[in-house]
């Protein structure tokens, strides 16, 4: 069983999603992710086991890999494919509640800016770190966060923004959104932003990638 948490742990760390995927070319024709986790599955290996054992420490090690800069972002995307398709398996035991959510983050592009990319990569990591993620799309006004917030209270706030011209949006719907959850907390992230900017504008943190968001995060329920 041990082995099969291994392989698993690879494929997601080298984004092999599944059977079919020819990447990489090292692991092509082998099973990928998808098939791995309904193999665990069925050899009787928790859900939770599965999550804590084989997807975030492989998680872990690509978001490492990725600030350290040995890999990009499509390396980066391709991994988290690979643990898409293995938490796809698991969502039945998160609904019922037998695999045990860290916390809600919640996530979304800031009023005015369309941009995903960052954001879909950053949701998809810190879903495979253990998280639940609430992704509100692009464009988002505060009045999303704050309806979100009432229907989840206590869960925490990501913002991102690639454009300068939408990052100065961020601190009036940071304001908007603590007016009503004062204790919300709030990450901020995307390319034109730096920590000196999350200070000024009242966020709690900056996270320059996806790892530092998770290990911000992390750091929070630890």
């Amino acid at each position: 069983m041990n082995d099969i948490i291994s392989k698993l742990g690879e494929c997601v760390e080298f984004g092999k999603i599944n059977l079919a995927s020819p990447y990489p070319p090292t692991m092509k024709g082998l099973p990928g992710a998808d098939e791995l986790t309904r193999e665990a599955l069925e050899n009787g290996i928790s859900p939770q086991a599965i999550l804590n054992d084989a997807l975030i420490p492989a998680m872990n090690r690509v978001g490492n890999k990725f600030t350290e800069g040995k890999i990009f972002v499509p390396q980066m995307l391709l991994s988290a494919k690979a643990m898409n398709s293995a938490m796809k398996h698991l969502k039945p035991y998160f609904q019922s509640g037998e695999i045990k959510r860290k916390g809600v983050f919640v996530i979304g592009t800031v009023m005015g800016d369309l941009h995903d990319i960052g954001k879909n990569l950053t949701g998809m990591m810190v879903e495979g770190a253990g998280w639940e993620v609430i992704d509100l799309g692009t464009d988002v006004p505060a009045e999303k966060y704050i309806d979100t917030l009432n229907q989840h209270p206590g869960a925490i706030c990501g913002m991102s923004a690639l454009l300068t011209t939408t990052m100065s949006n961020m601190q009036p719907m940071i304001a908007s959104i603590r007016e009503k959850h004062p204790d919300t907390k709030v990450i901020v992230g995307g390319a034109p932003l730096n920590a000196t900017f999350a200070q000024e504008i009242g966020a709690d943190a900056y996270a320059r990638d996806p790892q530092d968001n998770i290990n911000w995060l992390d750091s929070i329920v630890a």
